[in-house]
């Protein structure tokens, strides 16, 4: 028999390596020859976005494209560290790095258009598509390559460095006072399943997803961590067994190692929050891990609604679902044949 039910999980995350723990990310933006900007980063690209996200952020300070803005991060000898692609931190911790270092860069790059325009101040310079002008006085203008021409002529190089630690403090062993984290990454996630009662076999049919971002830098990539972080979930919930027995690894290939595969990823349907945090680079928090923590729960309240029975272990695999459901029948049939023999004394 064939049994439908729903479910939902809510989760609350704190972003990066916290508990007061230092974490230092850091960022260089420099102009280049050609006019161009490069931007030094050590946030490691891993699915997760970086090299997207990062140069919109330093693209928007500047008022250029982000096809302008070319990001270096593979090669260590190029820019200094900015901690692992880990903690759902880089948009957070590095985003408000190469903030910091965008900005610092643009009041840079203003001072030397200021003195290669031969103006007495900054004020009223504006900044758009790699040009630089006065707006009261058009004929006052210049373009990031002819700065960068003049500044090699003079043997300089124009680049600005800037960091950002996250606040956060440890927790008092004593008292539990501290603030461990910040910020925090909110969600509430829903999943519509059927249950085969006959085989224990659980299919996701939808799912719900509402997540809190901050602010949206790049949707299309949000909705990308979305899917991938269901999924993930997903298979932590219903496939994925290592199967550990003493130290030693039993499912250690693909043939023993059930993941997801595109016929088991139910309807996703995506709901963006945006709630800005004030901290954050243009209010944006990190949300690689939030995804998959409310997931496995939501399925877990979804297969009891079904069958009315709670699995306690993961994954929910069929003859783990189909064992509580024998065992519920059993204990079912034993008490209805105690409370007999209590009725007939």
């Amino acid at each position: 028999m064939l049994k439908r039910g729903r479910g939902i999980a809510l989760s609350w995350y704190g972003t990066g390596y916290g508990n007061g723990f230092p974490d230092y990310s850091v960022a260089t933006v420099e102009l280049a020859e050609n006019g161009e900007i490069l931007l030094r980063v050590g946030a490691t690209e891993v699915g997760q976005g970086s090299k997207t996200i990062m140069p919109q952020v330093c693209a928007e300070v500047l008022g250029i494209h982000s096809d302008q803005v070319h990001m270096i991060c593979e090669d260590t000898r190029e820019f200094l560290d900015s901690g692992t692609a880990a903690a759902s931190r880089q948009t957070y911790n590095t985003g408000n790095a190469v903030l910091k270092a965008s900005e610092s860069f643009k009041k840079a790059l203003l001072e030397e258009a200021r003195l290669y325009l031969k103006l007495n101040s900054t004020a009223g310079l504006e900044m758009a598509d790699q040009k630089i002008w006065l707006p009261i006085f058009p004929s006052r203008k210049t373009t990031f390559a002819e700065l960068a021409s003049h500044l090699k002529s003079e043997g300089r190089v124009l680049a600005v460095t800037d960091s950002f630690t996250a606040q956060t403090i440890g927790m008092n062993p004593e008292t539990g006072e501290g603030v461990p984290y910040w910020p925090y990454t909110f969600n509430a996630y829903g999943t519509e399943v059927e249950v085969d009662t006959e085989t224990g076999r659980v299919q996701v049919l939808q799912a719900w997803c509402v997540q809190d971002v901050g602010r949206a830098i790049n949707p299309d990539l949000v909705e990308g961590q979305i899917d991938g972080g269901f999924v993930m979930g997903l298979g932590y919930a219903l496939y994925e067994d290592l199967g550990v027995k003493d130290g030693v690894i039993k499912n250690n290939k693909f043939a023993k190692y059930i993941i997801p595969t595109a016929m088991d990823i139910p309807t996703i349907h995506k709901y963006i929050v945006e709630d800005p945090e004030n901290t954050a680079p243009y209010g944006a928090k990190g949300i690689g891990e939030p995804t998959m923590v409310p997931v496995a729960p939501a399925i877990l309240n979804a297969i009891y609604d079904a069958i009315g029975i709670r699995i306690f272990e993961l994954p929910a695999t069929p003859d783990v679902v189909l064992k509580a459901i024998v065992a519920d029948r059993e204990a079912k049939a034993k008490a209805a044949v105690a409370e007999g023999a209590d009725a007939n004394g």
